[in-house]
């Protein structure tokens, strides 16, 4: 008989938190919140937990967790750390800084979403929705004021984005308990 305690997985919490603030994001984008929750949010539940997650995953030797969750809990705390700078005029980017900013963080999610098409199908699709999402936002603040109609389709996008990464994290929690969430076949094998 083994004594080993069966760790939890840490992807749950991960997700939990990358779920709930592109959520409230995009219904801030969508006119629907303001901006404070979305600075408090960004910066504990994106931001530290998605970085907790990282390390935990880091443990578990889930490179792709640990890589994902860290590289996403720091855009979170980057971001409110831009609306705190903003708010308070410290570094105020521009629509272009902004772009950049963004792009990084496309590129980043590009790699990733190669690797989530190994996964699972929901996998692909919450990397594939959260790709497209950087690619509109990029678009948005790079290609001037015509184009910040962009915004509002990507908040479109991510809210699906959002939804899909809790679908996942509800298949981590409730697998244990035998409620089956299938994730689908992987893209790539």
């Amino acid at each position: 008989m083994s004594s080993e305690r069966a760790l939890a997985n840490p992807a749950a919490v991960g997700l939990a938190g990358f779920g709930g603030t592109t959520l409230l994001l995009q219904f801030h984008n969508l006119g629907l919140a303001g901006t404070s929750p979305v600075l408090w949010t960004a910066l504990f539940f994106g931001g530290l937990m998605q970085l907790m997650a990282g390390m935990k995953e880091f443990e578990t030797g889930n490179s792709f967790g640990f890589a994902a969750f860290s590289s996403y809990g720091a855009f979170w705390m980057a971001l409110g750390g831009i609306l705190l700078g903003s708010h308070y005029g410290i570094l105020e980017p521009t629509e272009v800084d902004t772009g950049w900013f963004l792009v990084v963080f496309t590129l980043i999610t590009a790699i990733f979403f190669v690797g989530a098409m190994r996964i699972s199908s929901a996998h692909a699709v919450l990397f594939l929705t959260l790709l497209i999402g950087f690619i509109l936002l990029d678009i948005s603040h790079l290609g001037g004021p015509e184009m910040s109609f962009l915004n509002t389709v990507a908040a479109v996008d991510l809210i699906i984005c959002a939804l899909v990464a809790w679908y996942i994290m509800a298949h981590i929690i409730l697998t244990p308990l035998n409620v089956k969430l299938p994730l689908g076949r992987p893209w790539i094998r």
